[in-house]
């Protein structure tokens, strides 16, 4: 089991550090996630052979997911904002392909709860709202670093960073989204590149930002496990609203660059990346397949 939630963590990895779908789709499409919900509860408030268990799932989960997002943040963001047309058409591509894969998951939750349909789009509102009103969308910009650091953008990092995590552990829109709709997601990730290569300069950022996840974690996880185990259907039709409303922030995100371009276009569109994005997606699934096949 230690390979396969290695396995599991580096995937949920690549996807939490990239726009597109969250890690918590990812574990959704893998089939663990309930079991890794249930496991960060128990890590904030269970008994202590529930803590020690979690602790043993979510270390293998962790040693994986560690392993993705460096990776991931030395590579992404090198390419990040010269090719952010092909990347933003992956991002697509994860969406698309995800958002069937999710209501095959959960069709008993969505199936003859239409009534619930009004929670899908509240999702999407709430997503284009904050993409459409977001003031770091068109080109003001945000610098990270040290000498930049004064209390509003401490708060502003902080803030993001629980609202990322949020987004994150739910298995809707990504995270990293977030962190693109608020302008954040090319300075966090060459903050964390920067700390990486030991470039100590960023250091308070992604001190900052951990803090944030942490708080956001312990402020989320209860929640998404009341909304999950009591109105199961009313989240799903959530989570789907919050992935259509992410590809609208997707094609917005070029404006949210330190350097802004123009919005995605159907000129900028790669129908190849799209492609791409989609295969892959479409290779967790099947990777799921073999594991619980391997499983049993």
């Amino acid at each position: 089991m230690y390979i396969i939630n290695f396995i599991r963590g580096f995937c949920m990895a690549l996807a939490d550090s990239v726009p597109g779908v969250s890690g918590g789709t990812i574990a959704f499409i893998l089939g663990f996630y309930d079991k890794f919900i249930n496991s960060l509860n128990s890590l904030i408030s269970g008994t202590k052979e529930e803590r020690i268990n979690a602790i043993k799932f979510l270390f293998k989960l962790g040693i994986g997911w560690v392993c993705g997002f460096v990776l991931s943040a030395l590579f992404i963001t090198s390419i990040f904002e010269s090719h952010i047309y092909e990347i933003s058409s992956l991002f697509i591509g994860f969406i698309i392909v995800a958002i069937p894969m999710i209501f095959k998951e959960e069709k008993e939750s969505i199936v003859g709860h239409y009534k619930n349909i009004i929670f899908l789009i509240i999702g999407i509102i709430l997503v284009f709202s904050i993409t459409y009103f977001n003031p770091m969308t068109g080109g003001s910009g945000i610098s990270v670093s040290v000498e930049s650091l004064n209390v509003g953008l401490i708060i502003y990092i902080f803030v993001s960073a629980m609202v990322a995590i949020s987004a994150m552990v739910l298995p809707g829109i990504s995270g990293s989204t977030i962190l693109l709709i608020f302008g954040l997601y090319a300075p966090i990730m060459g903050a964390v590149k920067g700390v990486i290569k030991f470039d100590l300069r960023f250091l308070p950022v992604v001190i900052i930002f951990g803090l944030g996840v942490l708080a956001g974690i312990a402020l989320t996880i209860r929640g998404v496990k009341f909304s999950l185990a009591n109105y199961r259907s009313q989240t799903i039709y959530c989570v789907l609203g919050l992935m259509i409303g992410s590809l609208y922030a997707v094609v917005m995100g070029p404006l949210t660059l330190s350097t802004p371009k123009p919005a995605m276009d159907l000129s900028t569109f790669s129908p190849l990346y799209f492609i791409i994005g989609g295969a892959l997606i479409i290779g967790l699934e099947r990777l799921k397949i073999a594991l619980e096949k391997k499983k049993n």
